[in-house]
């Protein structure tokens, strides 16, 4: 198993390189540290946050932990140009880029910072873009994940971005593992370490609202679906969640804003940011409220594999130890 992470170790500079995906609203320094205290790598989640809080929270991080983290930034946030002056100010390790990528510019001015960088590659033509644009790692995310996701399965990507580039640059994989029998295939793949959300979600120390986690832990993999764009005149980021109301109302929304821009009475851009403050809003009020009808139950397909809530150093033993009972397995098969 060492020498299988020994890769994605050295680079998080982490004893397991399982990194707890960054969830808004769930990813704070609470949850953050709390990973990364136990071996794993915590990403706190900037979403949108009003930028002090950004700064409140990496500092709350480092006093509750002096292991390895990073901080995940959205770049189609509204307040994504002074997030990424706060994580240069203090001089964040490692950033994770969501939504879209940064300049070269703002490559350049990071990595003169000390930052590592990752990003998430949705194929092989702009995994080899973000190589060359200087991306120190990549995570492939299958459409399996939760929240906002691209459209291909892990599955795919394994063969398309993963069998391509692990060679060149560290890539975790993401998306619908909720295992370590699925995370060792993985590694053995040659993926440098894993990603997970939704069993973080659910655990002790989320500070996600006792109804959120109840209704996680009795979702089947089915419930956990994906928006569908109503029309390419209006462009969406997928996001998969939970059946409810919410959804119902976001392709409601949808048409709505689709009859404004065709009439022009909006933008592109205002109505791609309505769109957005939506799912922002919905989230919280899931995670925060318990808003199980019209808030955002964002989750992966692994959902139907989280049926208990464990501490995140119970979910540690309970995924490394996974990993090495399925690569004794296969060891002893191959062996015989």
């Amino acid at each position: 198993m060492e020498k299988l992470w020994k890769k994605g170790k050295d680079f998080l500079g982490v004893r397991y390189p399982i990194i707890s995906g960054a969830m808004t609203w769930i990813s704070d320094s609470g949850l953050v540290s709390a990973v990364s205290n136990a071996g794993g790598f915590g990403v706190l989640a900037a979403g949108n946050m009003p930028p002090e809080l950004l700064a409140e929270e990496i500092e709350k991080t480092r006093q509750l932990t002096d292991k390895p983290f990073g901080v995940n930034l959205i770049v189609i946030a509204p307040n994504y140009p002074h997030h990424l002056k706060i994580v240069k100010e203090k001089g964040v390790k490692f950033v994770v880029f969501a939504g879209s990528f940064p300049s070269d510019r703002e490559v350049r001015e990071l990595k003169e910072a000390g930052a590592k960088i990752i990003a998430f590659a949705s194929n092989d033509t702009l995994a080899k873009r973000l190589i060359r644009k200087g991306m120190d790692a990549l995570i492939i995310e299958g459409s399996e994940a939760g929240g906002h996701i691209g459209y291909v399965s892990l599955v795919v990507l394994i063969q398309q971005v993963l069998f391509n580039f692990r060679d060149q640059v560290p890539i975790f994989a993401a998306g619908g593992i909720a295992t370590g029998e699925m995370a060792a295939h993985l590694l053995m793949a040659g993926a440098s370490g894993i990603q997970m959300g939704t069993i973080f979600a659910v655990s002790k120390e989320s500070r996600a609202h006792p109804e959120f986690k109840k209704r996680y832990l009795k979702a089947k993999a089915r419930e956990a679906v994906f928006t569908p764009q109503v029309h390419p005149d209006l462009k969406i980021y997928p996001v998969r969640a939970l059946k409810n109301k919410g959804m119902d109302e976001f392709q409601e929304l949808q048409i709505e804003l689709l009859q404004k821009l065709r009439a022009g009475e909006i933008t592109k851009e205002e109505a791609q940011l309505k769109l957005e403050e939506f799912w922002m809003g919905a989230l919280r009020r899931a995670v925060q409220e318990g808003d199980l009808e019209r808030g955002s139950l964002m989750a992966g397909q692994s959902v139907g594999l989280v049926n208990r809530e464990m501490s995140i150093p119970e979910i540690m033993d309970f995924i490394v130890e996974g990993i090495l009972r399925e690569i004794r397995r296969v060891r002893e098969n191959i062996c015989s």
